[in-house]
């Protein structure tokens, strides 16, 4: 189950939740992997799933997912902003 962060954006947060728990039953290393792509804090993961202990972990991991793709993808927007004003100031010099 290969899959790419801008696949992961477009998946509805059940299908997120869905993939995650299957990731937990299935190939839990794969999750570790995953995790560690996104760059999801593994300090605020242990908290979180800590805090919520009698919640679904798929649950509590997709939401933190998806704060983290967000932030990521915000992230990239505001360096492409960047980039483009950067290559316009060049162009009038």
């Amino acid at each position: 189950m290969e899959t790419n962060l801008l696949a992961l954006e477009k998946l509805s947060t059940l299908e997120l939740e869905t993939m995650i728990n299957d990731l937990i039953k299935e190939d839990f290393s794969k999750l570790v992997q995953l995790l560690y792509r996104i760059d999801v804090s593994e300090a605020k993961l242990k908290n979180v799933l800590k805090e919520h202990p009698n919640e679904d972990a798929g649950k509590l991991m997709a939401k933190i997912v998806i704060e983290r793709l967000a932030a990521t993808k915000k992230a990239r927007e505001s360096f492409s902003t960047k980039s483009t004003n950067i290559e316009d100031d060049e162009e009038r010099l």
